[in-house]
């Protein structure tokens, strides 16, 4: 590790509890308009930031040195993003698996919204995977796939950066209930912001009718989680919205959050 690695990693571990102090734990959510940080400060621990709030950090802290994740199914973090830092860079991991619709709904975010999409796009293209790999690699080995088609492009992209903010919510599975707003990304070496952690369905579902956010049309299909086309199928009313997601297999996450 060279001497300028260490450091940048210093300075993101020190944001990270800044940020992180700063804007609250994992407690009751802050209303709009309240001031989280003012109520840390007078013994209302506890007490979270809104998504604008931590946002807003997010810009203040890093200027155009960070970039939004974004998988496509709707537009709320983009459009939060785009309202604290106009021409903010959104990440799309370009799998080659990807939904008709989801690609449909990326070119219209990258239209309607002032943002720079950035494409990650994995080494080998889907044919020459499966040359290398075997066939169906989404069905023989799908972790291996996915550290082929996600994770190694989004771990090149992050290097460029010295924060990233992701969407990921509490509510969505076990494996994410305790994910804080602010934290350092040990494995990535930069901090991860998660501005919508405490937002419920409720929540999403609200600000989407409230600011016109658009959203994949699979949504109202009956695709509640939406990830790559082969790996994603309805799931049965009433079940757990992820279980969609690798159907009938004990994979439960692609690894793009640890």
């Amino acid at each position: 590790m060279t001497v300028e690695t260490e450091r940048r990693i210093d300075e993101g571990r020190r944001l990270a509890a800044e940020g992180a102090a700063l804007l609250g734990g994992a407690g009751a959510r802050a209303p709009d308009g309240a001031r989280p940080a003012d109520a840390a400060s007078d013994g209302g621990a506890g007490v979270e930031a809104t998504a604008a709030e931590v946002l807003a950090w997010t810009a203040r802290t890093f200027g155009a040195d960070w970039i939004v994740a974004s998988n496509m199914q709707d537009a709320v973090l983009i459009d939060l993003a785009t309202r604290a830092r106009p021409g903010v860079d959104v990440l799309f991991l370009e799998t080659g698996y990807h939904f008709a619709e989801t690609l449909g709904t990326r070119d219209a975010v990258a239209s309607t919204y002032p943002l720079r999409i950035v494409e990650a796009a994995p080494t080998r293209t889907v044919a020459e995977q499966d040359a290398a790999e075997g066939p169906r690699l989404f069905a023989s080995n799908p972790d291996r796939c996915c550290a082929l088609r996600k994770v190694e492009p989004l771990r090149r992209t992050l290097a460029g950066y010295r924060a990233w903010v992701t969407g990921v919510r509490r509510v969505e599975a076990p494996t994410r209930a305790n994910t804080p707003l602010v934290t350092f990304d040990e494995r990535h070496g930069l901090v991860k912001v998660n501005p919508l952690a405490a937002w419920s369905d409720d929540d999403m579902a609200r600000y989407i009718e409230e600011h016109g956010v658009l959203v994949n049309p699979l949504v109202s299909a009956g695709y509640p989680s939406i990830g790559c086309q082969p790996c994603t199928s309805r799931p049965a009313p009433g079940a757990d919205p992820r279980s969609g997601r690798w159907a009938g297999n004990a994979k439960t996450e692609c690894g793009l959050h640890g």
